[in-house]
């Protein structure tokens, strides 16, 4: 049962570094000016233009404009919701084994609300960039998306290693 409980808290620890890490990689992502940021994002509009658009070559420019700033969307606000996931899933892990409706829980939700909203705030200093509610509200989001993955994974392995330890009983 030690044992048990040293694996978690290394576990633990690790999870608290991958936090810290995209933590730091989000920060830098908002220190992005618009045009960097911009840059960074439009392979994956283009992507998503020739996947949401097929007649995207032969269309008008105004209609190719508009198509493209729906893509453009799409795979911006996916980022945000995406890498606040990792954080929420990371961050979930650092806090350890739980049930989904707990005091831990909603800690980790409102942590990922508090650092959306701090780097929300962090993009208003930042040249060509805005802060927006509605991110915050997406990056929350993505934060109880990641806790919940998180939770049913830890779910699964709790499971297997109750099952492991009948069966070694026996």
């Amino acid at each position: 049962m030690q044992e048990t409980e040293k694996h978690r808290n290394i576990c633990r620890r690790i999870f608290i570094i991958l936090t810290l890490a995209v933590m730091i990689t989000i920060f830098i992502l908002s220190a992005q000016d618009a045009k960097k940021s911009s840059n960074t994002s439009s392979f994956l509009t283009k992507l998503a233009v020739k996947i949401l658009y097929s007649d995207y070559d032969s269309a008008a420019p105004d209609i190719q404009q508009e198509m493209w700033s729906k893509a453009s969307f799409i795979v911006r606000k996916t980022a945000h919701f995406s890498i606040y996931t990792l954080l929420g899933f990371c961050a979930s892990f650092a806090v350890g084994k739980r049930k989904l409706f707990t005091l831990k829980s909603l800690g980790v939700i409102l942590f990922g609300f508090a650092y959306a909203a701090s780097d929300e705030f962090h993009q208003r200093f930042v040249e060509g960039r805005s802060c927006e509610f509605r991110d915050m509200m997406i990056d929350t989001g993505g934060v109880t998306a990641g806790m919940v993955i998180s939770l049913v994974i830890i779910g699964i392995i709790a499971y297997i290693v109750r099952k492991r330890s009948t069966v070694n009983s026996d």
